[in-house]
């Protein structure tokens, strides 16, 4: 069983990057129902008042996913995902500024929190990705909660 403790809060994990591309956007919109023609036609979106197609919300996360493994973090924790002791617990979304297509994004993730529930026998690991454009500027902040079962 890897050390998770508190020792382990504020450990960074190599940022990722990805540009934001038309397609993938609209893919994404078309799969969660989205029908809004902001985020397919740049019209539309122009004549809304945006810079160029906006992302849908929750995108962001795709895109991390597509340049990094959803659980490299937790192996480099030295958590195996697919030992039947791991449960996705919780995810949030702060949007700070508006993303487009176009954008180039940096994806910096960190261990945000850990504490135990149970005696021990639960390991919440709270893990929070601070998302930023090409002028490093904040447009997201996305934090997930893993739980690990020990066996104790």
């Amino acid at each position: 069983m890897p050390t998770l403790d508190r020792s382990i809060i504020g450990r960074e994990f190599p940022p990722c990057f990805a540009v934001v591309e038309a397609e993938g956007a609209r893919r994404f919109a078309r799969a969660i129902g989205d029908t809004n023609p902001v985020f397919f036609d740049e019209a539309a979106a122009r004549a809304h008042g945006y810079r160029g197609l906006p992302i849908p919300p929750t995108y962001v996360l795709t895109l991390k996913h597509a340049v990094s493994s959803p659980d490299s973090a937790l192996r480099a924790l030295g958590v195996e995902s697919g030992s039947g002791k791991l449960l996705h617990a919780e995810q949030a979304f702060e949007y700070l500024q508006l993303t487009c297509v176009g954008d180039r994004l940096c994806f910096r993730e960190r261990v945000a929190d850990v504490f135990e529930k149970k005696g021990g026998a639960l390991v919440f690991i709270v893990f929070e990705t601070r998302v930023t454009d090409e002028r490093e500027q904040a447009v997201a902040l996305i934090r997930h909660t893993e739980v690990l079962r020990r066996d104790v």
